[in-house]
């Protein structure tokens, strides 16, 4: 063979060797290529976990610290938690000092800079709804009374979408990469929400001053947006069990002022309320309070949902 061309024939091979090698580390990097970082976000209650995923998508990656059957005042700060906590992009939480017996010991333990107070991965839903209860003096005597106003503010699915407003500019905020998807996944639920109010309220026109009894002051946000009336709470101050004289006393209030139902959350203790409801002769209702209170509560639109089957079907 000619030496000129051999040396030819050897040199193209070498660079189509090389351009073959070349094409295989392109595509092996590109399989390998890391996704890009999902934002993680460290929610208290199942409903901002909720709205959290509805607003975020496959862009973020949401831990709930708690379920609907915890009393969300009460929660231990445990290892699990403090070790979400560190980690996280961004904390959601109610605020109002509903989590003030736990969160400030999962922050400081957690030592994460980027969600204490002030921080931009630092929100509270309460900061963008109008509250309600704000009591006139603080007097630990009268109970777990809160500075700031009554925290269940998810029980009013006006306030979830004041909320969302909030939230789906923070995680914009925070994730700049992906704000034009955090838009457009917030205008998708803002659309869904609305319509899904308009039906709620159609629904909900027979509960119009219906009279109730409540276990705790958990409802307040709740009758505020669907005109209940409560005329007695089994707990006499917030926080504190209901006693047999109280209770005695409450249902002789009911000759005078009678109620429709006794309604309690999921974690309350069901005896008081159904030691009532029998001599009442009411129906004791448990409505889902959050995400996952109830099976049919699967998420924030079944939230409502469930809730408004249940009252209903109560007064019937």
């Amino acid at each position: 063979m000619n030496t000129d061309r051999h040396r030819w024939l050897i040199k193209a091979a070498s660079v189509a060797g090389y351009r073959s090698a070349v094409v295989v580390v392109a595509l092996i990097l590109g399989v390998a290529q890391p996704a890009a970082a999902k934002l993680d976000v460290f929610a208290c209650e199942p409903e901002w976990g909720a709205l959290a995923e509805e607003l975020g998508g496959g862009d973020v990656e949401v831990f709930t610290a708690t379920t609907a059957e915890q009393d969300p005042h009460h929660v231990q700060a445990r290892p699990r938690l403090i070790a979400k906590v560190r980690r996280a992009d961004l904390l959601v939480c109610t605020g109002a000092e509903l989590e003030v017996g736990w969160l400030p010991l999962l922050l400081r333990q957690g030592n994460n800079p980027h969600i204490q107070g002030g921080q931009p991965g630092y929100f509270l839903a309460a900061d963008y709804v109008e509250m309600l209860e704000r009591p006139e003096r603080l007097d630990r005597a009268e109970g777990d009374v809160h500075p700031g106003g009554n925290p269940h503010i998810q029980t009013d699915p006006r306030n979830i979408a004041k909320v969302a407003d909030a939230l789906a500019t923070r995680l914009a905020e925070l994730d700049p990469g992906q704000a034009a998807a955090y838009r457009d996944r917030h205008a998708d639920f803002a659309h869904r929400w609305q319509e899904a109010l308009q039906r709620w309220d159609a629904r909900a026109q027979p509960l119009r001053g219906t009279p109730v009894v409540v276990h705790h002051t958990s409802w307040v946000y709740l009758e505020h947006w669907l005109g209940l009336v409560r005329v007695a709470s089994l707990e006499p101050k917030p926080g504190v069990p209901p006693s047999a004289a109280h209770l005695a006393e409450i249902l002789t209030g009911l000759q005078a002022r009678p109620a429709r139902l006794v309604v309690r959350t999921p974690y309350a203790d069901p005896r008081p309320s159904e030691w009532l409801a029998e001599r009442a002769a009411i129906p004791a209702v448990v409505l889902p309070f959050s995400v996952g209170g109830t099976p049919a509560a699967r998420d924030l639109f079944t939230l409502f949902d469930d809730t408004l089957t249940r009252l209903l079907e109560a007064v019937q």
